[in-house]
């Protein structure tokens, strides 16, 4: 700041002595789309489908909730975009809130994402995979141990380098797209007496509460669309971060869109929204109904193609939140430690897969889930503020003779901006109003992040031995 309190410099971006250097940029375009599309596409999408049509009851309305989410989800990866080519940090989003509001914040946001949001919804997915696998396999091993050593082979694939990494995520992603690709055309192709689609917007003439059951089945769908923005963590092994990470996002989360549209409606060609609601395995009851036990055996090993997908995006991107933090003193010092051959954050790596074998081990991942996406949407509702804080200062400095940046801008700010928050908040809202214990203590672990903050900083500012 100068003596009138404008910045005399914009947000910093990466330069090559930076800790990013440590990192090697091995990432191109096609595998950080791919990274995109793996953060957002779990096993949620063969399954969530039947809760969004118990919340609203006709085909149009159904279609029309997962169009609405997609919608949401693109003006979110709008904003990440910008965010991306502004700032191309290792880090991501806590590096956004690190530089637009304080260190704290952006440290509160890599607690949670270590303790509940990253590992809780892991540990989730580890469970659904070793329960697909032993169907498929008949292996009479629990799930638990099954969900460690699946764990323990994506740590060991992550530690030896993020071309590998990202590569294996690109592979399990093409799969999953694959697999996505044969449920949606047994759906509107093989089903002999499909459902029809064309029905009156409402099934009873106009009920007073359609607000509320489309506002009530946005919530899983927003959940369902989420994850876009955890490849931003890895913008420092990104090549040409600037230009493919923002493409990256744009691509991946449009098609991402179009691959649940598919699904939804194949579910309804193949159940109608009455079967679509009455089943909690709609991926299941699709596939059986066009290919019989061939197509059942088919979406399990799908599913658990999916879920390892899952897992190993996030074994891949996340920790490189621990590794910023720690390299700016406020955390682990291990957590910065980088392999020099592999040049990968490798302590940090390790240590949240071991966070996520003690909350599978503990059985804790339902509890936590709970409240998972109320810090998540949060965040992202934070994050996306803090482009109006990069702008503002943009043209403080540019009034005062500093450079005008260009690059990549949100279409339609402030308006587009806005209505992303507004919907990220909304769903927060609804989900402390009905679930306020969850929520309480959600927000409990992110207040224990700001002692938690001072006592390393402490440690930073006073030289003495942080652990």
């Amino acid at each position: 700041m100068n003596s009138t309190g404008v910045p005399t410099q914009l947000p910093p971006k990466p330069q090559p002595e930076g800790p990013a250097s440590k990192l090697a940029r091995q990432i191109g375009l096609f595998d950080a789309t791919m990274l995109v599309m793996g953060g957002i596409v779990g096993a949620g999408i063969f399954i969530n489908p039947y809760v969004v049509a118990r919340r609203v009851h006709t085909p149009l309305l159904i279609l029309g909730v997962w169009v609405a989410g997609g919608i949401v989800a693109m003006l979110g990866a709008f904003v990440y975009a910008e965010l991306a080519d502004r700032m191309p940090a290792v880090g991501g989003q806590y590096a956004y809130l690190r530089e637009a509001f304080h260190p704290a914040l952006g440290f509160a946001y890599g607690w949670v994402l270590l303790l509940v949001i990253q590992t809780g919804g892991m540990a989730a997915v580890t469970v659904t995979f070793a329960r697909y696998f032993r169907e498929l396999t008949g292996l009479n091993m629990s799930e638990q141990a099954i969900g460690l050593l699946i764990l323990s082979l994506l740590t060991a694939v992550n530690c030896l380098g993020v071309k590998l990494g990202s590569r294996l995520q690109s592979v399990l992603m093409v799969c999953k797209i694959a697999g996505i690709a044969v449920l949606v055309a047994a759906g509107v192709f093989l089903i002999r007496a499909p459902h029809p689609l064309r029905t009156s917007l409402m099934d009873d003439g106009g009920s007073a509460e359609l607000l509320s059951s489309i506002g009530a089945a946005l919530v899983p769908v927003m959940f369902a669309y989420g994850g876009y923005q955890t490849a931003n963590f890895v913008a420092g092994e990104i090549r040409e971060p600037r230009r493919n990470l923002s493409r990256a996002l744009l691509m991946g989360v449009g098609a991402v869109i179009v691959l649940y549209a598919g699904v939804n409606l194949a579910d309804l060609r193949a159940l109608g929204a009455a079967g679509l609601a009455a089943t909690t395995v709609p991926a299941t009851a699709t596939m059986q109904s066009a290919l019989g036990p061939a197509g059942v055996t088919f979406i399990a090993l799908a599913i658990a193609i999916s879920t390892v997908g899952f897992l190993s995006q996030s074994i891949l991107t996340a920790p490189r939140v621990y590794f910023a933090m720690a390299e700016d003193g406020l955390f682990f010092r291990s957590m910065a430690a980088v392999n020099p051959r592999t040049r990968v954050p490798v302590i940090a790596i390790v240590a949240q897969s071991v966070w996520t074998a003690v909350i599978l081990l503990a059985g804790r991942y339902e509890q936590i889930l709970n409240y998972v996406i109320s810090m998540d949407l949060l965040f992202m509702g934070l994050t996306a503020t803090s482009v109006f804080i990069f702008r503002r200062r943009e043209r403080m400095s540019s009034a005062h003779g500093g450079a005008q940046e260009g690059g990549y801008r949100v279409p339609g700010h402030p308006f587009t901006t806005v209505l992303f928050i507004g919907a990220a908040w909304a769903v927060v809202a609804t989900t402390i109003y009905k679930y306020p214990a969850n929520s309480l203590v959600g927000m409990g672990i992110l207040a224990m992040g700001f002692p938690a903050y001072l006592l390393w900083r402490g440690w930073a500012r006073t030289g003495a031995a942080a652990p």
